[in-house]
């Protein structure tokens, strides 16, 4: 438990076991389940966190309130990581009311069996008072799910975010953030956004535009740390990566089956190395250890503006880890990048005319017919420099 101001406290839980994220996406560093108390007249809960952290759980929300009632739980997002002990807390609560919208009932029934009568369906706008303050709601839907809300406490300028503005990893027993936390997190924000949030900008710039007018002065998200000092930075952060914009530079993404693609792909980032072009690459097929895979290429497809795939033929298409990729990115309607491929092959050359099949109709800007090239690598016969001059 952790008291950020008079009235709110965190009582959320860090896991740093879980190896995957929604089973997929890796966990280098964990992930923090964030749930927040509210204390006034009445008591608020905002939140809760992943099954299996019932005891740790219990004890924050006993620390921060000791044996007051929690008098409402607000469901902000149905994910389970937020909802599997809302069960718990009704049991635990007899009197607790739920706080949720419309769109959120029937995931309380199907996840939880919820009766009607303990949920309080609340609107656009509307607010409830707990006493000298009051939470006040708004939709943010498809950020990412459908019934997502975000609450807002305007006496304490606080947003209570759900999972926009989240980032994987775990967070420090300060919980609140420090002046280089943003840098620290960065990466792993960006992560998150790509593989969580990615596919939803134009919902992401809908819920930016709706709550520009508020005064925002802390981001209390349920992953990762409490923004106070880098809210402008996190912000700009969201509003960039909705926008799909991005700086120069080339995301190389690839699989290989025996090396030889593989080996082309680190000859293309010593060509770029040597000329200054900003890069990043990834083993898509997770063959290197604490290799990121498809969650660090689809990070960085939102940071750089060119996309270049490495694949070799397989079955006479593309090698499934790098078709994945390609159908990652159609999923995230990621638009306006530059796109090149390459690709290995033994006895018939399909993959690189695939990706580009597949490129084009994202409509990337397609640099050139690609390379296809027979068996194995060799310098002499691939010549990576010349693909480092066009991607330049």
């Amino acid at each position: 438990m952790l008291k950020i101001s008079d009235r709110i406290f965190y009582v959320g839980v860090n896991d740093d076991d879980k190896v995957l994220f929604e089973g997929l996406w890796p966990l280098p560093v964990g992930v923090s389940y964030n749930s927040y108390i509210v204390a006034d007249e009445k008591v608020a809960l905002i939140d809760t966190v992943e099954s299996g952290f019932e005891e740790e759980y219990v004890a924050n929300i006993n620390e921060a309130i000791g044996e007051r009632p929690v008098d409402y739980l607000v469901v902000n997002h149905m994910e389970p990581d937020h909802s599997s002990l809302i069960s718990y807390m009704l049991e635990r609560y007899p009197s607790l009311r739920i706080l949720a919208n419309a769109k959120t009932l029937p995931m309380l029934k199907g996840y939880h069996n919820v009766p009607e009568e303990r949920v309080q369906i609340i609107s656009e706008g509307e607010a409830v008072s707990l006493g000298g303050c009051s939470l006040r709601f708004y939709m943010a839907p498809m950020v990412h799910w459908p019934e997502t809300m975000v609450t807002w406490l305007e006496e304490e300028g606080t947003l209570f975010s759900g999972d926009a503005f989240g980032t994987f990893g775990t967070i420090e027993e300060t919980v609140v953030d420090e002046a280089d936390t943003f840098d620290i997190f960065r990466d792993e924000m960006m992560r998150y956004y790509a593989c969580i949030v990615g596919k939803y900008g134009i919902p992401v710039q809908t819920a930016l535009k709706k709550l520009s007018g508020l005064d925002i002065r802390r981001i209390c998200s349920t992953h990762g740390p409490v923004w106070e000092h880098n809210v402008p930075a996190v912000v700009a952060l969201y509003e960039k990566m909705s926008r799909y914009e991005v700086e120069r530079g080339v995301c190389i993404a690839y699989a290989s089956m025996y090396g030889n693609t593989a080996a082309a792909a680190d000859a293309l980032a010593m060509e770029l190395e040597a000329l200054g072009v900003p890069y990043a690459i990834h083993d898509l097929a997770g063959n290197n250890a604490g290799e990121l895979g498809l969650s660090g290429a689809l990070r960085d497809v939102f940071k750089y503006d060119t996309i270049v795939v490495g694949a070799p033929t397989y079955n006479n298409g593309i090698f499934p880890p790098a078709e994945t990729f390609m159908k990652a990115l159609q999923a995230r309607l990621i638009k306006g990048r530059r796109f090149y491929s390459f690709g290995s092959y033994t006895w018939a050359g399909a993959s690189v005319r695939q990706l580009n099949e597949l490129a084009s109709s994202m409509n990337f800007e397609i640099l050139g017919e690609g390379l296809s090239f027979p068996q194995a690598y060799r310098k002499d016969k691939v010549d990576m420099k010349s693909v480092a001059a066009i991607l330049k």
